[in-house]
């Protein structure tokens, strides 16, 4: 988080400064199946956020010591393109933060995907941010679960990720940019939604136990939009290719 000392006003007349009310999602938007020379792939704009979000494999793991015989093994590689961003996040080449979020993103992919389906392979999983305004973890790990799929990886489900933030007594969804550099708290989560288990949970700053549990009803209840627009991607492709079959098999 920035420095509080030129802190800006967060929330004016009841409103964020974008206008939203407290528990409202920006616009989300997601294009499945984008790379040609990708096995899954996925493309997403979540506010000013745009995500590139790419899956090879299942294929042979290496090098070989890496094997496993019993399950496959997941790589993830977080990055922020050097355009992406005006601050420090937007400079060439790896750093402890994009580290950290592809560690936790892995983890998240390692409890979900059915590994054992896969013995000895390896699946990678590559997530570029483009342009960056806010919340490009949750992003990014939405936008990979929506690759993976397109790919046909074998999944217990198809998990997404959102913020939650404390400014002041109030609890706000999905933080932009300013928000995130300037609100008090601030807690990714991503969560299967099928039975609302929590594979990410991360917390900046403080929250109450009530305020804990809060929250994580808001990252929930927002799974409800966020999983459609995931469904709605999958599906645009799908029947895509199901009408260019019954063209084909029609001429």
């Amino acid at each position: 988080m920035a420095s509080k000392a030129n802190k800006p006003e967060l929330i004016v007349n009841g409103k964020r400064l974008d206008g939203r009310d407290f528990g409202d999602l920006r616009s989300l938007t997601i294009e499945a199946s984008v790379l040609r020379n990708a096995d899954g792939s996925a493309y997403l704009e979540w506010g000013n956020n745009k995500v590139l979000a790419a899956v090879f494999g299942p294929r042979e793991a290496t090098p070989k010591h890496m094997q496993d015989p019993a399950k496959a093994i997941v790589k993830c590689r977080y990055a922020m393109a050097p355009f992406s961003s005006i601050g420090e996040h937007g400079r060439t080449g790896p750093n402890r933060r994009a580290m950290e979020i592809s560690k936790v993103t892995q983890e998240a992919f390692e409890n979900t995907i059915m590994l054992t389906d896969f013995p000895g392979s390896e699946i990678d999983i590559f997530i570029e941010i483009l342009q960056s305004d806010g919340g490009t973890r949750a992003a990014g790990i939405t936008a990979a679960s929506v690759a993976l799929a397109s790919a046909g990886i074998h999944m217990k489900d198809l998990i997404y990720a959102v913020s939650v933030g404390k400014i002041g007594e109030h609890l706000v969804l999905d933080l932009n940019m300013i928000e995130d550099n300037y609100s008090d708290s601030d807690m990714p989560m991503a969560f299967s939604p099928k039975d609302e288990k929590v594979l990410l949970l991360q917390m900046d700053g403080d929250f109450s136990k009530e305020e804990v549990a809060r929250a994580m009803r808001m990252g929930l209840d927002a799974g409800k939009v966020i999983s459609k627009v995931q469904k709605d991607a999958l599906l645009a492709v799908y029947s895509k290719a199901a009408a260019g079959q019954k063209q084909e098999n029609g001429a």
